[in-house]
């Protein structure tokens, strides 16, 4: 499959192409909440949780390879001597990240989950700049990463999320599953300058949504509920999967880490007005704090992109 590396590098296509990811990001959080009442997951069963993201991601994986395929219109299959890529990518970008968040999940709040989930763009970026050297690291990328990360303080702010209690099992995990996601950022862009990033996506998500299946079954979990509507939903859950992680590592192959990795910003901020607006959850989304903190976010993302040209 072929890219213009041209457009594909405007700042335009970039903010439009990540804002898709992130509204579809966004979306998965409600969605979640909705597939658990339909296949009847409890909040408590953990094994259950992981296998239904085991399936949806190995769903994921399939539609990936096979809607790459049609576009690029020859199979998508790795390289032999790029397997190493996928499983890597399987390990820190779905196994690791995932199986820790949902035991961090279980053991803290929703509210610290998203605001330490954001903090992914602070690790992907200094990962980027530091230990690979992919770009540098300036005063203003960093002002606007911290200006971005208020906004997801404040959006996520409700008056009893937030307190002083800490545990390695809680926020230790979400943290953890934080540094995984990151360093999966880094080496896609890595891997694609070898690898097509529609393949190394598509099959490290059918590596990975097999051992989080089997995982989630071995521990008792189960799925029950299937109906068209769950299916769809399900169907729906793995494509969210399936194009974003193809456009965003397609950005990244083309594109500075940090250029795409603030837009990482907006994933709750969508996650939190699309949960009112499809839970009807009574939260700040529709109030002057949400309006803030988009434009908090917003801020951040146009400061760190803004040092990004002028230093190229």
């Amino acid at each position: 499959m072929k890219y213009s590396e041209e457009i594909l590098r405007k700042n335009l296509v970039v903010c439009i192409l990540a804002m898709v990811c992130c509204l579809l990001w966004g979306s998965a959080f409600p969605c979640i909440k909705i597939g658990y009442r339909m296949f009847d997951i409890a909040s408590s069963d953990t094994a259950s949780q992981i296998l239904f993201a085991g399936v949806r991601f190995t769903l994921a994986g399939i539609l990936t390879v096979v809607i790459g395929s049609v576009l690029g219109r020859q199979f998508l299959f790795p390289a032999k001597e790029n397997w190493h890529m996928v499983m890597k990518l399987c390990m820190f970008q779905t196994v690791i990240q995932y199986l820790l968040f949902y035991v961090g999940l279980a053991h803290t709040t929703g509210v610290k989950s998203s605001i330490i989930e954001a903090s992914n763009v602070f690790v992907a970026i200094l990962a980027s700049s530091l230990l690979f050297h992919y770009e540098k690291l300036g005063r203003e990328k960093i002002l606007g990463c911290i200006v971005g990360f208020a906004g997801v303080v404040l959006i996520n702010l409700n008056g009893n999320g937030l307190d002083g209690s800490m545990s390695f099992l809680g926020e230790g995990c979400i943290l953890l599953s934080t540094v995984s996601y990151a360093f999966s950022s880094v080496l896609i862009k890595s891997y694609s300058r070898k690898e097509n990033p529609v393949t190394l996506s598509g099959y490290q998500f059918m590596a990975g949504g097999i051992v989080m299946a089997a995982a989630g079954f071995l521990l008792g979990g189960r799925l029950h509920g299937f109906t068209p509507a769950s299916t769809v939903l399900l169907v729906y859950m793995a494509v969210i999967s399936a194009v974003a992680y193809s456009i965003w590592g397609i950005l990244l192959k083309y594109n500075p880490v940090g250029k795409v990795a603030v837009y990482g910003f907006m994933n709750p901020v969508f996650g939190v007005i699309l949960s009112a607006a499809l839970l009807g959850e009574k939260n700040q989304a529709f109030t002057v704090q949400g309006l803030i903190s988009l434009l908090l976010v917003c801020g951040g993302i146009y400061m760190v992109n803004r040092e990004q040209e002028e230093s190229l």
